[in-house]
């Protein structure tokens, strides 16, 4: 039986210059490498609770269904990654969504995400991981919920046509390297511990 404390990561995918879209690109800005997929498709089989908001939900449940088809659009690689996030157990944080949710393995949760993760923090064990849902992930940042903070940088600045600001409210945050990797296409990996700060520490300026 699983004893440890529960612990929250923030997972999220990155531009160069702090978008996590594009308009008019594909997904993953269209430069995710096999060596990245098979990551992925290898994380998914940890077990952990994932994390994520309405609009995550929709577009996530979306692909990972289509993913099921014999012509998805989707690569084996990519395929694999999208339908085993069925088999995740997922928090869903929504006033609008309805149940039954229909993507298995879904828990819909009303009323405020971040007393919600507080009190599975506190009674729980295991990790929380977020999927996408940029505001939540902000949310609980400010909160001071998070345990890690994960990113994985893709090479390209998206400045004319990106979309999705990540960093756009945050607090300053202080950020200690625990864990890095490079991935195959320059795709890097980047694991910090968060700290919440006032400002500048005294004597920088």
């Amino acid at each position: 039986m699983n004893d440890t404390p529960a612990t929250l990561t923030v997972d999220l995918i990155i531009s160069l210059d702090g978008y996590a879209s594009a308009e008019g690109w594909p997904g993953w800005w269209g430069l995710e490498s096999p060596e990245y997929l098979v990551w992925l498709e290898e994380e998914g089989k940890k077990e952990f609770t994932t994390l994520m908001g309405a609009n995550t939900y929709r577009v996530m449940s979306g692909m990972s269904e289509q993913a099921t088809g014999a012509d998805s659009g989707f690569s084996e690689e990519e395929g694999a990654a999208l339908t085993g996030l069925a088999a995740m157990r997922k928090v869903i944080f929504s006033s609008s969504l309805q149940e039954p949710l229909a993507w298995p393995n879904s828990e819909l949760v009303r009323g405020d995400a971040v007393e919600a993760v507080r009190r599975m923090k506190e009674t729980g064990t295991g990790r929380l991981m977020t999927l996408g849902s940029l505001s939540l992930c902000r949310s609980l940042l400010v909160a001071g919920l998070v345990d890690r903070y994960r990113l994985v940088v893709f090479p390209v600045i998206t400045g004319r046509t990106g979309r999705e600001r990540i960093y756009d409210g945050y607090p300053d945050v202080s950020l200690e390297m625990v864990g890095s990797r490079t991935f195959g296409g320059g795709l890097q990996m980047l694991e910090y511990i968060p700290t919440l700060i006032d400002g500048p520490p005294a004597g920088r300026g």
